[in-house]
C-alpha cells in the first residue's frame, strides 16, 4: 500500500512538472520570415513602409518591418531600437539633432524632417545594429530597392 502511494505521488508530482506554463519562447525560421518579406512587400501603405508585430511580451516587443523608400527621422526617449537586417539594403542616418520635431505615436516618442549632422551607414542582411535612446535615427532606401528588418524595442531606462 506505501509503495502504491509513493508511486501515485511521483506519477502526480511529474505530471505537474511536465503540465506545467510554456516558457514564452518564440521562434521565426529563415524560411518563413521570407514569406512574412514578400507579404509584407504587398502591404507597403503611404509612407512606403508595412509592418507586423511578432510578439509581445509585456515590456518589449518584436516586429518585422518592410521599407521602399526612405522613412522618417524618429527619436525615442524610453525605448531603445535593435535592428535585425534580413534582405534589401539601405542607410541607418544615426546620431545628430533632429530637425522639425513633433509628437509621434506615444509618449516621449518624435518624428522630424530631417536630421543634422548624422552618421551614415551602409546596411544589409545580416547587420546588427544597437539604437540607444534618445538618438535620432531614420532608414533610407535606394530608389527601386528595398529594405527588411527585424525590429525590437526595449525599455530605454
Amino acid at each position: 500500500m506505501k509503495t502504491a502511494l509513493v508511486v501515485l505521488a511521483t506519477a502526480v508530482l511529474l505530471a505537474t512538472m511536465t503540465t506545467a506554463a510554456p516558457m514564452n519562447v518564440a521562434m521565426w525560421n529563415a524560411s518563413e520570415l521570407k514569406q512574412r518579406d514578400a507579404a509584407l512587400a504587398k502591404k507597403v501603405g503611404a509612407d512606403h513602409s508595412a509592418r507586423e508585430t511578432l510578439g509581445e511580451y509585456g515590456d518589449h516587443r518584436l516586429r518585422y518591418l518592410y521599407r521602399d523608400a526612405d522613412g522618417a527621422p524618429e527619436q525615442h526617449d524610453n525605448i531603445v531600437d535593435v535592428v535585425i537586417v534580413q534582405s534589401g539594403e539601405g542607410t541607418l542616418l544615426v546620431g545628430g539633432k533632429m530637425i522639425g520635431a513633433r509628437a509621434g505615436g506615444g509618449d516621449g516618442e518624435y518624428l522630424g524632417t530631417s536630421i543634422e549632422g548624422a552618421e551614415r551607414h551602409p546596411l544589409g542582411p545580416g547587420d546588427i545594429v544597437h539604437i540607444p535612446a534618445k538618438i535620432p535615427h531614420s532608414f533610407l532606401v535606394p530608389s527601386g530597392k528595398h529594405i527588411t528588418y527585424v525590429l525590437v524595442k526595449l525599455p530605454g531606462n
